[in-house]
């Protein structure tokens, strides 16, 4: 079943692009601000529909390539960020040489791989010095709407990664590992809010009854906030990225 929901997002790019946050441009310069000034080669791994990359392209002096095992997602991608060189892969057999890059990092994507092998792959494609980034968006449940928004939609692998005690597992060659977070809101109508639920791993591979039901209690809630037509609410979230460097 996790397999399934890892490679489920394809069959819903449109969803994703339209439901999924941007990345706050400070938090992706942090993941990258241990390597040296001057041209930067960075991989995008599990890109999807280019979320992450939009960031990295306006990194300075950086040279993106995205991959993502889901061509159709890849496709999506290639729309929104023209002229990015995109290759099917995923982080444990990444298509990239031996120490051809000087990052990697993954948006919203740590959370479905093997860590210790994705860890080891990753280190064989960045340099020594390089970077390896992990950044999550994750709604900030310290709002009461929120936590019941997310008991609707049922919680995520990457909120239960990133909010449990030990945080992802990132193993050798790497060492140390810093963390820093993020707070902001986005504001969202209810038809993003749907649409935002409807590029979730859950949903997506939901019964058609479930999903359904599910529309039906986000609806109950938003009738509850009064949240209408072209109405908008403040999603709050926290962004939460880590950071290591190869050896």
């Amino acid at each position: 079943m996790a397999a399934e929901r890892a490679t489920s997002f394809g069959t819903e790019t449109a969803h994703y692009e339209a439901g999924r946050p941007e990345y706050p441009f400070d938090a992706v310069a942090w993941m990258l601000d241990p390597l040296p000034e001057g041209p930067r080669r960075v991989a995008d791994v599990g890109a999807g529909t280019g979320k992450l990359t939009r960031a990295l392209v306006t990194a300075p002096d950086a040279e993106v390539v995205a991959v993502d095992p889901d061509p159709a997602m890849l496709a999506a991608l290639g729309e929104a960020v023209p002229g990015v060189p995109a290759f099917v892969g995923t982080a444990e057999a990444l298509p990239l040489p031996d120490a051809a890059v000087d990052a990697v990092v993954l948006g919203q994507a740590w959370h479905w791989v093997a860590p210790v092998a994705a860890s080891a792959e990753v280190a064989r494609v960045i340099r020594p010095g390089g970077v390896l980034g992990l950044i999550w968006n994750i709604r900030d449940e310290r709002a009461a709407w929120v936590r019941r928004l997310t008991e609707i939609m049922h919680s995520s692998p990457a909120e239960n990664m990133v909010n449990g005690p030990t945080g992802p597992n990132i193993a050798a060659p790497f060492g140390d590992v810093d963390k820093r977070s993020w707070e902001w809101a986005r504001p969202m109508t209810r038809q993003m809010l749907h649409r935002m639920a409807l590029s979730r791993s859950y949903i997506i591979t939901a019964s058609v009854d479930e999903r359904a039901q599910i529309a039906r209690d986000m609806d109950a809630l938003f009738d509850e906030l009064g949240l209408h037509g072209d109405d908008t609410i403040d999603l709050p979230y926290v962004t939460t990225a880590f950071r290591a460097v190869r050896p």
